[in-house]
């Protein structure tokens, strides 16, 4: 039933990106004929669709970073420990990195005197009417909440509070999945017919384009970075394992799930020297907790628009925020788009995001998905050669002890046999 869900997850993700493509061309070419009226009836559904998200960003918080960190604290172990922690580490490396470059590159890409408030507020045209949804609690109360259900379910003896967490889970993964993603396109259509009439679309394209390159351009040189601390810390060659973990790269771009990807980036987490009972444990596990492409381009996209709208965030502020994002879409990584909809709590309680910028982040994000979800799977084989190192020290033959396991499946339920 797992693998079906991903599957179905996965098909969606395909019909994703093109349908933002669609939506972004189409809301500029109607931008340029549509009447008052129409677009007022489109400005109408974007306000209904942006109050709902407003409401539904707390649950999405509570029912995806609870389980998940209830389900890491599950299974207890050291090599679980040191896999997770050089996860994290390379995730918050990847989220600090992106935003060392981009405060050097900005400045000399990006235009500031093409203000958000701009964008937000096109040719000033109103929509017919409003329905309030107010959120249940507000962001920081949710992710307080949900790391305290988390690491609570983590280590009480009971299943029954984590058995309704794994349902609410559920809910939330239909309504991500069958409400909100299919929905997306005709929300920036909605945005990007709203920039058109106002004169700002230009701006907005030149702003993508540039953000586009630059991610690209960081992504390879974190890889580089990644594969040479594996080889100092592997003794390996840095360059010919990077040049054997593209195959789990081209396979993520054309996926673009980390999941779908396990198979191919176990086989070639083998080819570069990790153990088989490793790779085993740590490839799938690395699929759910290493995020450091999504965490980049979150990041670089965030300060973008921070820019590009004349605001300025403290380097201590931004700091919170990466380590905060690297936490909040650990159980993400399964749901189509679910990164970015972890991400957009705390981009807008940290960061003071409106309706207008969480929708231009939702675009740019889905734009690159594939090269994030290709940075993370290849990532994965660097954090395997180096746990692969420390555990063959201790452990010179035999399987990690970290939890019963099937040869069929790992400690994440995955089948990989």
């Amino acid at each position: 039933m797992k693998i079906r869900k991903r599957k179905l997850h996965i098909k969606l993700k395909w019909g994703l990106l093109p349908g933002v493509i669609c939506a972004i061309v189409l809301g500029i070419v109607c931008g340029l004929f549509f009447p008052a009226w129409l677009v007022r009836g489109v400005l109408t559904f974007n306000g209904l669709f942006g109050n709902f998200l407003g409401f539904i960003i707390p649950l999405l918080i509570v029912g995806l970073v609870a389980p998940g960190i209830a389900e890491l604290g599950r299974s207890a172990g050291k090599l679980l420990f040191i896999t997770a922690a050089l996860a994290y580490g390379f995730t918050l490396a990847s989220g600090f990195f992106s935003f060392g470059v981009a405060e050097l590159a900005y400045p000399f890409l990006l235009d500031p005197s093409a203000h958000m408030a701009e964008f937000a507020a096109g040719a000033e045209l109103k929509p017919y009417f409003t329905v309030a949804m107010p959120a249940v609690m507000d962001v920081m109360s949710a992710l307080v909440l949900a790391f305290t259900l988390g690491l609570g379910m983590a280590v009480i003896p009971g299943n029954r509070l984590k058995g309704v967490m794994l349902d609410f889970r559920d809910i939330v993964d239909k309504v991500i999945v069958r409400v909100i993603i299919p929905l997306l396109p005709y929300y920036i259509f909605g945005i990007f017919l709203n920039m058109t009439v106002g004169g700002q679309v230009a701006a907005v394209l030149g702003v993508f384009a540039k953000i586009i390159v630059l991610i690209f351009a960081i992504t390879a040189v974190m890889l580089v970075l990644q594969f040479v601390l594996a080889g100092i810390i592997g003794r390996k060659n840095p360059f010919f394992m990077l040049k054997t973990m593209l195959v789990a790269y081209v396979t993520a771009l054309g996926t673009q799930s980390s999941a779908a990807t396990i198979p191919v980036t176990l086989k070639q987490a083998v080819k570069i020297g990790v153990r088989e009972e490793v790779a085993g444990f740590v490839v799938p596990l690395c699929a759910t907790i290493h995020l450091s492409g999504s965490t980049m381009k979150i990041v670089a996209c965030a300060l973008a628009i921070l820019f590009i709208g004349g605001q300025h965030v403290s380097f201590a502020q931004f700091a919170g925020f990466i380590c905060m994002l690297g936490v909040t879409m650990v159980a993400a990584p399964g749901v189509p788009g679910g990164a970015i909809m972890a991400a957009l709590g705390i981009l807008q309680s940290m960061l003071g995001f409106g309706e207008a910028e969480l929708g231009l982040m939702i675009a740019l994000y889905i734009a690159m998905d594939s090269f994030g979800t290709a940075c993370n799977v290849t990532g994965d084989g660097a954090i395997a050669v180096i746990v692969n190192k420390i555990y063959s020290r201790k452990h010179p033959q035999g399987a990690p002890s970290c939890g019963p396991q099937t040869p069929e499946t790992n400690i994440q339920g995955v089948r990989i046999g």
